[in-house]
């Protein structure tokens, strides 16, 4: 089985990309923000934690975490963001490698995992190759306003949070231009799977 990091900035497409994947060949698709959003429910690994250091103001009235207001303390402040990424990423790793071995002896050919911090959180040790899915600045902006409603505040905060260009394009062997026609992407998908 090959396992496929999926990476790229805020906006670039990268759901889009695992979709088409998921349908076309057989893949199994994991992205790390659905697991995080799994180990937050209440009952799950990193719920109390959470609770623990951000309070229960971050709570909807069921008790489940909301998601939206957890956003608005970490993203733009640096020491709060670390905090919760040190609760959420070591968890999310480690129920990942247990989703690797499930699909390994399932038989399953690719295991593609889709996160925005791949590199920065070691996945380059556990996948066989590394996929930069690139979209220009002012095209993954347009994205975001229009499918999440992101003010340009909330996209310069989450943008300022990621690593620069350079450094996906230098740690990731295949890059996929998803900035124009999703059929040009779609080429680019089949030659880097082949």
């Amino acid at each position: 089985m090959k396992v496929i990091g999926i990476t790229g900035g805020v906006g670039s497409g990268k759901s889009r990309v695992l979709s088409y994947i998921g349908e076309a060949y057989d893949a199994v698709i994991c992205q790390a923000d659905h697991v995080a959003w799994k180990l937050q429910e209440p009952g799950q690994k990193c719920y109390v934690e959470i609770l623990e250091c951000f309070g229960r103001d971050i709570l909807n009235d069921d008790g489940t975490i909301n998601r939206k207001k957890l956003g608005e303390i970490v993203f733009g402040n640096q020491d709060e963001l670390l905090v919760l990424n040190s609760i959420m990423h070591p968890a999310v790793k480690e129920e990942i490698l247990n989703c690797i071995c499930n699909a390994r002896e399932n038989g399953s050919k690719y295991f593609l995992i889709e996160a925005a911090l791949l590199l920065e959180d070691g996945y380059k040790q556990i996948c066989d190759e590394m996929w930069y899915i690139y979209t220009d600045e002012n095209t993954r902006r347009f994205r975001l306003k229009e499918s999440r409603a992101y003010s340009d505040e909330k996209i310069d905060a989450i943008m300022a949070s990621q690593l620069p260009e350079e450094i996906f394009r230098k740690e990731c062997q295949i890059v996929i231009d998803n900035g124009g026609d999703f059929e040009d992407t779609c080429y680019q998908i089949d030659k880097a799977m082949q």
